[in-house]
């Protein structure tokens, strides 16, 4: 026994060993395929042999495909590359099949193919799915008309769609919320904070048949609209009030793109012309009128928010700018096109070609810089901020600074130049021209001179005048100092208002970087939007212009298929707490299905048509029966639908940490309505962070949190400790975890015991009796 436990052991540890070396191989030979096989299958073979295509009957999105080859027999022998018709193919020594055939593949991409043969041609499990144009979210909006509802449950088009569903599952709709939930709900979604006791007193009395229609008109005219809609943007397009580099340095200007957002949202700005000032604005208000052209300059501070890398202004600038391509597709188009930099997309039709026709548009546009850490005693200045006011009006102000900063640099250096002590003790007649000699030869003289102090006397006074004439110089060295590297590191004239926003450069092309590597250069790619979905027409860029207009005109037009789509699911998705598509920025093959594709189809055409207007979306979605309903559960239904996917009742949901915030602040009566002016960053001049000592601050505020000021390297307290946003990236569904660290903050926390002191306050102020402070501290606190 002793004898079979011990061969046992040894016996075992082999297999385990061997079972964890083949996992392994297994897990590198995925990697492999996916890496190197899978984006030339999909971005150069598949086009002319899967989808509708399938040229000499061979298709090529299967391994079991590539087996049964087509016309000319198997394309692939497991095992024989030299054997294998499609390496004989892709190495052109065939007469009469040439693949691709209008251009050879790299030696690399030949070794590869050959290698993922001779090693078993391993196809991972789950890789079936190739990038087709029939892809619903790649396919036109369709038409869509809402079902009849023979149930009678509502007349709501939305509900019709939605009844539809819930009916083919056997599932039924629990009561309507009643009118005090209702008001709480609707008040959180659409300004972020709760109603007062004296709006909810107003309602439940308000029997007339529009009393709810005329709470919506009533928030939705409200600034505070702005603020809370505007946040949900702000998280898409990774808004912060730094740069990101090594140091963090902050952008007092960032402001400016934040409040142009809230105030979009508030004027109801059609969404096309929002993504289109966004990404052209500068280009677009040199067209007119004269009063836009400031606000369509800040709106592209969501280009020049691009996060920036290491120290210098262009330092791994493509690194920055994949963020903003990334940040561009994931916005606007609900596409992933990071991994594009490096090879054809794995899963979606975006190729490495679509990648760097992207970056020429973006490489062709001008950023400013932020500054950055001290090399010298001047630092890198910022640079690049755009003028808020026309060119003829900005340039006499920007050329009258240029020679003010010369003549400033001038007298500069005249005075740092200057050797006080040569001028003034040179007139001691027989004394040597400077100051220690000077000193001893009146040591040596005086005894020999009559009377014996004069020539001390003499150079006393002449070193009081140098001291004085020194300080003088020193101070006016100072005070140019000062002025010149203000003026240097602001950026702009301080007579001239600037933003933190992009203007055209010199227009270029871009070559493809092989393996994204940036210092490689392939063929040059013409700039242009995705081919797959631009259809056969490039854009038409003219000549001296970045293309970035005809991006945005081509990304809002109404048949684009995505664009509209991805921003009715947003509004959906804050509404009820998740998209009718679950990953609101990946439409793509890799993302979730729509729950109800015929009910976003029909909510997209209707978006467009009635003049791509986000406050219509809210009226429409929010007088529907399905927005309506109480969040009460019912076993047989969650039996059948536990993720609530169908939409049979209302989800609850954890506010999150800006409507927390705010509602603490409200309720202690301590909140300030007001919009807040600029950061209290240090004055520019002072700027002297580096990589070892970035910038670190936290501004405490009694504003809506929309406010706070946010970093990049560093995150906000609070916001980090509730599920705020990461400014690095863009975010498009938030996590909402509830850990121990969040009821130490209400316990222990100074913003806390001092929101309670106020509600305490307003509790005494408001009555005497302690059972009407106890309901009014409930009204207040819960609705």
């Amino acid at each position: 026994m002793l004898y079979l436990r011990l061969f046992a052991f040894p016996t075992i540890l082999i297999v385990l060993i061997v079972t964890e070396v083949h996992g392994q191989a297994t897990v590198e030979a995925a990697e492999f395929f996916e890496t190197k096989i899978r984006p030339t299958l999909a971005g150069t073979c598949f086009r002319c042999h899967g989808g509708k295509k399938t040229s000499g009957g061979l298709r090529v999105d299967t391994r079991e495909a590539l087996l049964t080859g087509g016309a000319s027999g198997a394309s692939i022998v497991p095992g024989d590359p030299d054997g294998s018709l499609l390496v004989q193919a892709t190495r052109w020594t065939l007469d009469d099949i040439k693949m691709p055939p209008d251009r050879r593949l790299t030696e690399e991409v030949q070794a590869d193919f050959a290698a993922w043969i001779k090693a078993g041609a391993v196809w991972p499990k789950g890789s079936n799915s190739f990038p087709s144009e029939r892809h619903w979210a790649f396919e036109p909006v369709k038409a869509e008309s809402p079902p009849n509802d023979p149930d009678g449950w509502s007349d709501h088009p939305i509900d019709r769609f939605i009844a539809a569903k819930r009916r083919a599952k056997g599932l039924k709709p629990v009561a309507a919320a009643d009118k005090r939930t209702l008001l709480r709900r609707l008040t959180f979604d659409l300004i972020g904070l709760p109603p007062t006791p004296e709006e909810v007193a107003a309602f439940l009395a308000d029997d007339r048949p529009d009393a709810y229609d005329r709470i919506v008109e009533r928030l939705l005219a409200s600034p505070l609209y702005g603020e809370r809609w505007g946040r949900h943007w702000m998280d898409v397009v990774r808004y912060a009030d730094t740069a990101g580099d090594n140091a963090d340095y902050p952008i007092p200007e960032a402001r400016l793109y934040r409040d142009y957002i809230i105030d979009a949202f508030n004027k109801d700005k059609p969404y096309d012309q929002f993504a289109r000032e966004q990404l052209a604005g500068d280009i677009l208000a040199e067209s007119g009128p004269r009063e836009k052209y400031a606000e369509r300059v800040v709106a592209t501070g969501f280009l020049a928010l691009s996060r920036r890398y290491a120290t210098g202004p262009k330092e791994l600038w493509y690194l920055t700018l994949e963020d903003t391509i990334e940040t561009t597709g994931r916005t606007f188009l609900g596409l992933t096109l990071r991994c594009a930099r490096c090879h054809d997309h794995k899963f979606d039709p975006v190729t490495q070609k679509d990648y760097y026709a992207l970056y020429g548009i973006f490489g062709s546009t001008t950023f400013p810089y932020p500054g950055s850490e001290e090399f010298s005693s001047k630092g890198i200045p910022r640079a690049g901020f755009a003028p808020l006011l026309p060119a003829d009006e900005a340039n006499p102000r920007l050329e009258a600074h240029i020679r003010h900063l010369r003549r400033l640099a001038s007298e500069f250096r005249l005075a740092e130049a200057t050797e006080l002590s040569t001028r003034f003790v040179s007139v001691v007649e027989g004394f040597a021209p400077t100051f220690d000699p000077v000193a001893k030869a009146v040591q040596v003289l005086a005894p020999f001179v009559s009377p014996p102090n004069a020539p001390k006397a003499r150079l006393d006074r002449l070193r009081k005048r140098f001291n004085e004439a020194e300080a003088r110089r020193r101070a006016k060295l100072k005070t140019l100092r000062s002025t010149l590297r203000s003026l240097e590191r602001s950026g702009l004239p301080p007579d001239l208002p600037g933003a933190y926003a992009v203007h055209d450069g010199a227009p270029a092309e871009e070559a493809v970087h092989p393996l994204g590597e940036s210092e490689q250069r392939g063929p040059g790619i013409k700039r242009d939007a995705p081919r797959f979905l631009s259809g056969q027409d490039s854009l038409t860029i003219p000549k001296g212009t970045s293309g970035r207009l005809q991006l945005a005109e081509w990304l809002t037009r109404p048949n684009n298929p995505l664009t509209a789509r991805v921003m009715v699911n947003r509004i959906w998705q804050h509404h009820f707490g998740r998209g009718i598509v679950a990953t609101p920025s990946n439409f793509g093959l890799r993302g979730a299905e729509p729950t109800h594709p015929e009910l976003l189809d029909w909510l997209t055409a209707r978006f467009v048509a009635e003049g791509w207007s986000i406050k219509a979306m809210h009226r429409l979605i929010t007088s529907s029966k399905t927005y309506r309903l109480s969040s009460a559960d019912d076993p047989s239904n969650t039996s059948k639908d536990p993720a609530n996917l169908l939409l049979w009742r209302a989800d609850r949901r954890r506010l999150d940490a800006e409507a927390i915030r705010d509602a603490m602040l409200v309720v202690a009566g301590r909140l300030d309505f007001h919009r807040p002016g600029p950061h209290p960053f240090p004055p520019i001049p002072t700027w002297s962070w580096t990589q070892h000592k970035p910038f670190k601050a936290v501004y405490p505020s009694n504003h809506r949190s929309v406010y706070l000021m946010t970093q990049r390297l560093q995150r906000h307290p609070y916001l980090a400790l509730f599920d705020g946003p990461d400014t690095n990236h863009s975010t498009d569904v938030r996590t909402s975890a509830i850990v121990p660290l969040q009821a130490l903050f209400f316990m222990n926390n100074p913003f806390v015991l001092e929101q309670a002191q106020g509600l305490g306050d307003r509790l005494i102020a408001f009555s005497d009796d302690p059972r009407a402070r106890i309901s009014r501290a409930y009204e207040l606190a819960l609705c």
